[in-house]
């Protein structure tokens, strides 16, 4: 059984931890080094309590957790819809390629209704591949891939 739980701030220590397996897992993709005391740190993740319009999930797998997704709003478009970004999405390597993250991904696009912008950076050529086979299932191939100025990689767009 698979599902996702709002994390609470008295489980932000648990997210940081997952934080530090998939900033480390990341590296493949992004050559980040660790700080002084070993550690990558992420410093968005205060403020997914202290900032509105901001949401941590935790993904379980049969009670087990098995990863994280972070969303974040962007802002509104122009017919004032809810413009979502998934900031964050790991699922660990044990739960990988058997459907863990793509049932994350469709109930994370069926709880938080509106435009999506689902960005991948250009190295991260698997990301690139799960992220484009997932919308195009969950949206019948009705999405967009687009450039934007200020990232570096593909970004698929689409609204719910």
């Amino acid at each position: 059984m698979i599902r996702l739980d709002q994390v609470k701030y008295e489980q932000k220590s648990v997210l940081r931890n997952l934080l530090e397996l998939y900033k480390y897992d990341f590296t493949e993709f992004d050559p980040e080094d660790v700080n002084e005391s070993g550690l990558y740190e992420y410093m968005y993740l205060d403020h997914y309590w202290t900032e509105e319009g901001r949401y941590p999930y935790f993904i379980r797998v049969n009670e087990q957790l098995a990863g994280f997704v972070l969303v974040r709003e962007l802002g509104v478009d122009a017919q004032q819809r809810t413009i979502y970004s998934i900031a964050e999405f790991f699922v660990m390597k044990k739960y990988r390629r058997n459907g863990v993250g793509q049932f994350a991904a469709n109930e994370i696009f069926h709880t938080f209704r509106g435009v999506w912008e689902v960005a991948e950076v250009d190295t991260n050529e698997p990301a690139q591949h799960f992220w484009r086979k997932t919308i195009a299932a969950y949206t019948n191939n009705n999405y967009q891939e687009i450039q934007k100025e200020n990232w570096d990689g593909p970004i698929q767009t689409f609204c719910n």
